[in-house]
């Protein structure tokens, strides 16, 4: 990895959670990243928290970069890829889209013939890759070579979980994966809050649940135990746990979980 270069095309929080991440885990150094936004001014600040170096356009990203990270907004791909797309179209290159809604198959469509020639990996992350606890959904079908699958890997693995998923189920998995941690922050703040109305400072209450959240999944991803034996493993007879738990239940807890990923979907 010490000798790719990785470049972002657009630079948003996404983008700068995704060059974090790299630099903290040691994959790449922060010279080694280059990215271009917009907005010049504002993207020169925020590249030299990492020491990544901001370039004009997406030209000069496309011609320095090994790795291409498409980071810019869905409605934008069009006119701002087409004019590079011979560039994104060598073969040493790698191309990496996190544009929601974009799939090999759109990719194919709009730029034809360059399409067939470039190696493309589409795929959804999350914001936890800054601190290396993210997921990458990836789409099964692409064009990379095996070695450039195994660069990929090399790259992204260290900092987040790589789940390949078909076609048909990027959406929802995007959801699950991409939409979901906006849910769980309204739940750790929810948990803080109670906390701070039964006496806990608020910063001790936010920690509690973060961490909380945090061992759970661990515990899963550990153990893999379906999560109604977790919970059930902690609501003893009578207990304090399994009444808060059936409260949640009178209160359609798990239903506007559902009905929110309904929203999403529709």
């Amino acid at each position: 990895m010490s000798n790719l270069t990785i470049g972002f095309i657009g630079y948003g929080n996404m983008a700068q959670a995704i060059a974090q991440g790299l630099v903290d885990a040691g994959v790449v150094a922060g010279g080694h990243i280059v990215a271009c936004a917009a907005h010049y001014d504002k993207l020169e600040r925020t590249t030299a928290t990492i020491g990544a170096r901001p370039l004009h356009s997406a030209t000069e990203v496309a011609v320095a970069a090994d790795v291409v990270v498409v980071a810019i907004k869905p409605y934008q791909i069009e006119s701002v890829l087409g004019p590079i797309a011979e560039e994104l179209a060598k073969p040493d290159k790698i191309v990496v889209s996190i544009a929601a809604g974009w799939d090999l198959a759109k990719y194919r469509a709009l730029f034809g013939d360059a399409a067939e020639r470039m190696h493309i990996q589409c795929t959804i992350p999350n914001t936890p890759m800054a601190v290396g606890k993210g997921v990458l959904v990836t789409e099964t079908d692409n064009t990379l070579t095996d070695a450039q699958t195994r660069t990929f890997e090399e790259l992204f693995a260290p900092i987040s979980l790589i789940e390949r998923v078909d076609t048909a189920h990027m959406n929802i998995a995007m959801c699950i994966a991409g939409c979901a941690p906006a849910f769980t922050d309204m739940y750790l703040e929810a948990l803080g809050d109670a906390g701070v109305k039964y006496g806990l400072q608020r910063a001790t209450a936010y920690r509690l649940a973060a961490k909380m959240i945090e061992g759970v999944g661990a515990l899963y991803m550990a153990t893999e135990t379906h999560p109604g034996a977790m919970k059930d493993a902690v609501c003893s007879p009578g207990g304090t746990t399994i009444r808060g738990v059936a409260q949640l239940e009178k209160d359609g807890f798990r239903g506007a979980v559902i009905n929110a990923v309904d929203a999403i979907e529709a």
